[in-house]
């Protein structure tokens, strides 16, 4: 009992993140662990899929990235917000390696962290009519997503905003059309989803919101409404 109680303790230790924190990582980069426990977000993705996603997928970005700057320091942020002047290994598994560590950051098998605050409910509300309108626009951009990509809720200076990207781009490059400071994201490569799911993305993104860590998605849209884009 002792054992589980002082995991669980480290795990919520590990979920404590900022923008600030992902965006000044430098080479080299090391895989972050996962916040919880593999099997904590069964509700909607199992421990399988979760193990290999973050010990398989993510590792794979992080040796590339790491392989592709070999001898530099650059800022993670640095790389983003200029990956159109990038070679493609630095583009896509840079943008993996974030895209990843903020992936695991926003989700939660905790219900506490499961509920929506209110400040940001209103937002939502304001901008969309309703949360339940909200989270239907957002899966139709994660289930239209040709291919492997990612779909996201940005803050932006005209407000809130959904939008996806292809591959592993992400709202913070200076390659996409809708920048912003992405505060939730939600990957729809199939390894994201596959094993439980096989084919049915829209099922996938309906299950999503079963465990998205409301309480850090909030965190961060407040850390964004402070900062202007790069």
């Amino acid at each position: 009992m002792k054992r589980i109680a002082l995991l669980s303790v480290l795990f919520a230790l590990q979920a404590q993140a900022s923008l600030k924190d992902l965006n000044t990582l430098s080479v080299p980069f090391k895989l972050p662990p996962l916040p919880y426990a593999a099997n904590s977000l069964d509700k909607a993705i199992d421990a399988e899929t979760m193990t290999i996603h973050h010990d398989k997928h993510h590792q794979a970005y992080v040796d590339n990235a790491n392989k592709a700057l070999s001898g530099q320091k650059a800022r993670m942020l640095d790389l983003l917000q200029n990956a159109s002047k990038q070679p493609a290994a630095v583009r896509n598994n840079v943008g993996g390696h974030w895209n990843h560590s903020f992936f695991w950051t926003v989700l939660s098998g905790n219900e506490k962290d499961n509920a929506l605050p209110a400040r940001l409910e209103k937002d939502i509300v304001t901008k969309w009519g309703s949360v339940a309108k909200f989270q239907e626009e957002f899966e139709k951009a994660g289930a239209a997503q040709f291919g492997s990509g990612w779909a996201w809720l940005i803050r932006t200076p005209e407000g809130l905003k959904i939008t996806s990207t292809p591959n592993q781009d992400n709202p913070l490059m200076d390659v996409v059309a809708d920048r912003g400071w992405p505060i939730l994201g939600a990957d729809v490569w199939e390894h994201a989803y596959y094993l439980r799911y096989q084919n049915k993305r829209p099922e996938y993104l309906k299950k999503f919101w079963t465990v998205v860590n409301w309480k850090m998605v909030d965190q961060y849209d407040q850390e964004a409404l402070k900062n202007k884009l790069p």
